[in-house]
């Protein structure tokens, strides 16, 4: 027997698996930096440590990408769970705008703008509400009230295209008209989706109806387009630019409101503002042109 198997231990060598190399492995500093990045959950700061790890490892450029690609995988797998199974309102973001100003003696104003925004960021749909409203008066005599309501679902095609629904309803005497109603339908795109920089367009058909104090009713087909432009500068100060335009035959309406945001403590922000809505044929005795500038404060929630 020992012959026998001194005789066929070649052969039973022959047949073994040789031993597999063990797996490469990144450098421990590429290493360092990638778990760096991946734990700091924020990816536009995963792509820029890939790149510089490339660079340091070309050789390792193949495994780096497929490292970043897993997590990024992972980590749309677990928001898309997330997202998922959320109750409603656990999605629900809001921020609330509050500013009024009072003078008495030889002078009497009052003045009163409140805002309440809210955005529920769902896995395939995005729902934004807005409530506006304004008032002030002078010795005595109102000399501007506005009301707004705005409902916009939006239906998410990928991570930057999406189809808009949009249904406002507004109130300004001062303006001219006592009720508008707008629906709109159309596509929207995130031409610009960064941690600190966001860029949101919109364009599609819309129908109005408006109510004028002393002018005929008008019911339009027109052409709806708006812009929500943020920028954060810094931790604590924010630009906005949001600006939108009905088109049409008949009167046409663009408006336009600019914003600096800067954070006091916790949610509390202070906001200066200056909004412009410009009416194409405004009733007789209107001017076209409404401007107002405002200091308000901010809660976010």
């Amino acid at each position: 027997m020992p012959l026998l198997l001194l005789a066929l231990s070649p052969l039973l060598l022959a047949n073994q698996e040789e031993p597999k190399p063990d797996p490469p492995k990144l450098p421990d500093a590429v290493e360092t930096m990638l778990l760096a990045a991946f734990d700091s959950g924020n990816e536009g700061e995963v792509n820029t440590i890939a790149k510089y790890a490339k660079t340091a490892a070309p050789d390792m450029t193949e495994m780096i990408n497929r490292r970043v690609g897993d997590w990024k995988r992972a980590r749309s797998d677990a928001n898309q769970k997330r997202l998922s199974e959320a109750a409603f309102f656990e999605l629900v973001q809001g921020r609330a705008e509050v500013g009024a100003w009072l003078t008495t003696g030889n002078t009497d104003n009052i003045g009163l703008n409140g805002v309440l925004d809210l955005r529920r960021e769902g896995w395939l749909w995005r729902h934004k509400l807005r409530l506006q409203a304004d008032y002030q008066e002078s010795l005595g005599v109102t000399n501007r009230e506005r009301y707004l309501a705005a409902y916009e679902p939006n239906y998410k095609l990928d991570d930057k295209a999406y189809i808009y629904g949009a249904a406002q309803f507004e109130s300004d005497r001062f303006l001219g008209y006592t009720e508008r109603y707008s629906a709109s339908l159309g596509a929207g795109y995130s031409a610009i989706k960064r941690p600190n920089m966001t860029l949101d367009v919109e364009l599609g058909p819309a129908f109005r109806h408006t109510e004028f104090i002393n002018a005929p009713t008008e019911s339009n087909l027109a052409t709806r387009g708006s812009m929500d432009f943020s920028w954060k500068l810094t931790r604590a100060i924010t630009f906005e630019q949001d600006a939108s335009a009905y088109l049409q035959s008949a009167n046409s309406t663009v408006s336009s409101k600019s914003a600096v945001r800067a954070k006091l403590f916790g949610p509390l922000s202070g906001q200066m503002s200056y909004t412009v809505q410009y009416e194409s044929k405004p009733p007789a005795g209107r001017v076209s042109t409404d401007t107002i500038s405002r200091a308000s404060i901010v809660y976010d929630f």
